[in-house]
């Protein structure tokens, strides 16, 4: 199946983290001038600022608000802990709904020597406590799976196929997945496993970038769409096919892009976007 280029980038939303050295104002004024048509907020980007001036700034901004990141990190060793993670979850549920994201990406979270299965209970327990809080808010929960690298102490969740078992477990039309092909495009049942989420209503959001064939750090040398070995187009037909029809997002870590000049790093984004997804 040939998937057509996009031509614009009124479907591009990109995430205040790719863009590390920018100022939440700089992000909005950078964006905007380079004609993208929304942003994922980091909860960082937040603080500088404050809660009520950022979202002053996203509503006079013209871009959709995608999502915020993060929330999750779930599991812990003892009752205060797991209560501490819900207790953020909550709080960040309501920065969401302050400035009008309609989503809170979930990195759910792992600890060293505790057994995966153990985490996902715990992670399945966490999302689910947070579930009528979210509902009440009117944002919903983005489950997404990270790459196995990451296994040990960022998220039990490494597949598709786990986030759909928590989405069962949990049983909430508020909680779903976020399809990150930087995580997920190694897994031999994605297609079927995007195309299961479809049906029931769960693909929340689709995250670019792209897989480096030699990295010089696990977590911050992502590479910019093109710079890797990911068929991007193909994994965002798939999503489209499943019914998804949100934003793609542009979510690079990368301490060698965050060295540039990031108006430079746009031009760039904005390229690469059209050519590669």
């Amino acid at each position: 199946m040939s998937i057509p280029a996009l031509t614009d980038l009124s479907r591009c939303a990109v995430h205040t983290i790719t863009t590390k050295p920018w100022s939440l104002r700089q992000c909005i004024d950078g964006y905007t001038a380079a004609g993208v048509g929304g942003i994922t907020v980091w909860r960082q980007s937040l603080a500088p600022q404050g809660l009520a001036d950022s979202a002053m700034m996203l509503a006079d901004s013209g871009l959709k608000v995608v999502s915020l990141c993060r929330g999750g990190f779930f599991p812990a060793m003892d009752d205060a802990g797991r209560k501490a993670a819900v207790d953020d979850n909550r709080t960040a549920i309501d920065e969401a709904a302050t400035i009008k994201a309609p989503l809170v990406v979930l990195v759910c979270g792992a600890i060293p020597g505790m057994p995966l299965q153990q985490a996902r209970d715990q992670i399945a327990e966490g999302i689910a406590a947070c579930v009528p809080y979210a509902r009440e808010r009117g944002v919903k929960l983005a489950i997404e799976p990270l790459h196995p690298q990451y296994a040990a102490d960022r998220s039990a969740v490494s597949t598709m196929r786990q986030a759909r078992e928590i989405c069962d477990r949990v049983g909430s039309d508020y909680v779903g997945i976020a399809v990150d092909v930087y995580h997920l495009w190694w897994d031999q049942d994605l297609e079927q496993e995007i195309a299961s989420a479809g049906k029931k209503n769960r693909l929340f959001a689709f995250h670019v970038c792209d897989w480096k064939v030699k990295q010089t750090d696990t977590l911050n040398d992502r590479g910019l769409m093109g710079e890797g070995c990911i068929d991007i187009r193909r994994i965002r037909g798939w999503v489209e096919a499943a019914g998804f029809t949100g934003f793609n997002e542009v979510e690079i870590f990368s301490e060698a892009h965050w060295a540039r000049d990031q108006q430079e790093f746009m031009t760039d984004i904005a390229a690469a976007y059209k050519k590669h997804v």
